[in-house]
Order: C-alpha cells, then structure tokens, then sequence
C-alpha cells in the first residue's frame, strides 16, 4: 500500500519566537521566510522544539494558522497535535487540518505510559479524525513510552499515517520496524547525528532541531546521500557532529534557543520550567557556531 509521501529531505522542527508577550510574529514570519529561501524542505510547527508544551491552546492554534498564511503552500507545514489527552489531540488535528497544514505530528502520550494496545487504538482514532496524513513520533526519551515494531506493523495499515519520526536511538530496533513496515511508512530520523544511519536503512530525512540554524547545511547530508555520494553524506554528518552534540548538552530547545538568539532571529526567551543556557554551555555552543562559520 503506497501513501503519498510528505516530504524528503530536512524538515526544520521550528522554534516559537517567544518574549514577555507572548509569540513575537514579526520574527516569526521572518524566520520562516529564511527558511524557506534556504531550500527547507518543511517546517514542523508546534512540536517540542516549538515549545508546544507551555504554549496556550489559543497560541497554539494561532501559531499554526500563522505558518500556514505565511508559507503560502512554498514548503509543507506539518503541525504538532500530540497530546496525553486524546480527545485534546482530536480537536487540534482537526482544527489543523481545516487551517491549511499539510500534515499532522502526533507524538506518543507522556506521562501516562500507554500501553502498546493503547497506542494503536489512540493513533488509530486520531487518524481516523484527520482529514490530513499523520506523522508518528516516537521519542521515549521524553514520553517514557516507546513503540514496539509490532505496533508500528499495525499502524502501517492505516491509510492516514504515513511516516514515523524516529527518536529512540536503537538501531537494532529500527531495524526490525524497517523490516516490518518498509514500503507502508516513511522513516525520518528524529535525532540530528543519526540522518546517515537511518537513511541506510531506508529513510528519507531528518525532522531537525540543527536545521533551525543551518538549514542549508543540514539539507546537504540528505542531498549528498540520494545523490549517490554517500561518503560526502557521512563526511557532512561527521562535520556537523560536534555542533549538533553541542545543541543538545542541555535540554532541547535551550540551546537551540540560545543559537538563534544569538544569530539575531529572536529573544533567548524560555517559559518555565526551561531556564536560559549556562553560561559554561554556552560558551562551548557559540564557540561550535564559530568553528561553523556562523556569525555569532
């Protein structure tokens, strides 16, 4: 069963310019326009880069629309509507879907721990809601959940979820979901050092935090590796490394928020719990941007 594929390539996991407001759209619009003009193949809106977490419902909806009307259908918009409360994630998809987004990012439920049974039917509920695809994300870093190969076997038969962010960081396991679902869900690596290894496995791309700031450069793994050069696509992957090891020494988004703060694109403005960067950490970012050649 062949699906329509959302994207290929670098989807940025965008962040939420915030300040004492609340969403700064002037920055907003701005960093997506930059985006786009990069070559971003997508942008994820509301996801946990995003802060989707500490957003209100009415900013969350609004930031939605908001990238919808600013992309103007130049990239794919994949909005965020994951929630420990299924009935909250129903109405979000629906109210993405009517606002124009491509296609839906539903993580796995935190907190509550779901069953594998309870996953196929919460996933299977919301799909059958969304007028839209939906991409899986599995992060059990986070949620404390992850989803078996089993799961993701039985989830491919929906017509509505089409891909799988992939999070876990276990190749062996990622294996066997490849060897279940291959040809029936489009796999993108969910974490920034590992786009070469998931590609091999048949991946198609990354939904990236680095992205944010350095599109271009981060495309260039994926557009190395369908190009045939995988030894440029590794050479790539293993240069960004120290960067994208560095983006992620404190909790995603702290750091991230702190390089685009420091690129000019907005205020390195967290809502609690997620503090500002220390100082030390800090330091070791910005002197990774340097050795990038960003001007920080």
């Amino acid at each position: 069963m062949k699906k329509n594929t959302i994207f290929k390539g670098i989807a940025t996991a965008l962040i939420t310019p915030l300040d004492e407001t609340g969403i700064n759209y002037e920055q907003f619009g701005k960093l997506i326009d930059w985006q786009i003009a990069e070559g971003i193949d997508a942008l994820v809106i509301c996801g946990t880069t995003g802060e989707a977490s500490t957003l209100t419902d009415e900013e969350h909806r609004a930031a939605i629309t908001f990238a919808v009307q600013r992309a103007g259908g130049r990239v794919p918009i994949i909005a965020g509507t994951g929630s420990n409360d299924t009935e909250y994630a129903h109405d979000l998809t629906r109210f993405a879907c009517e606002a124009g987004a491509d296609a839906m990012l539903v993580v796995t439920p935190y907190y509550n721990k779901a069953t594998q049974k309870g996953l196929i039917k919460m996933y299977s509920q919301i799909a059958d809601k969304s007028t839209k695809p939906i991409i899986i994300y599995n992060v059990p870093s986070r949620t404390g959940v992850n989803i078996e190969s089993a799961t993701y076997e039985a989830l491919a038969e929906h017509e509505n979820i089409v891909g799988i962010k992939e999070a876990n960081g276990n190749i062996s396991k990622i294996v066997e979901t490849m060897a279940r679902v291959r040809g029936k869900l489009d796999l993108y690596s969910g974490n920034d050092d590992q786009i070469v290894p998931l590609m091999a496995l048949g991946g198609i791309g990354c939904i990236s935090v680095l992205s944010n700031i350095m599109p271009a450069q981060t495309r260039e793994i994926c557009t190395r590796f369908f190009n045939g050069d995988i030894a440029g696509s590794a050479e790539q992957q293993c240069k960004l490394y120290p960067l994208i090891n560095a983006l992620f020494c404190e909790v995603n988004p702290i750091p991230v928020k702190a390089a685009m703060a420091a690129m000019g694109f907005c205020k390195d403005y967290l809502r609690l719990p997620l503090t500002s960067m220390e100082d030390t950490n800090r330091e070791k970012l910005l002197s990774q941007m340097r050795a990038q050649e960003l001007n920080v």
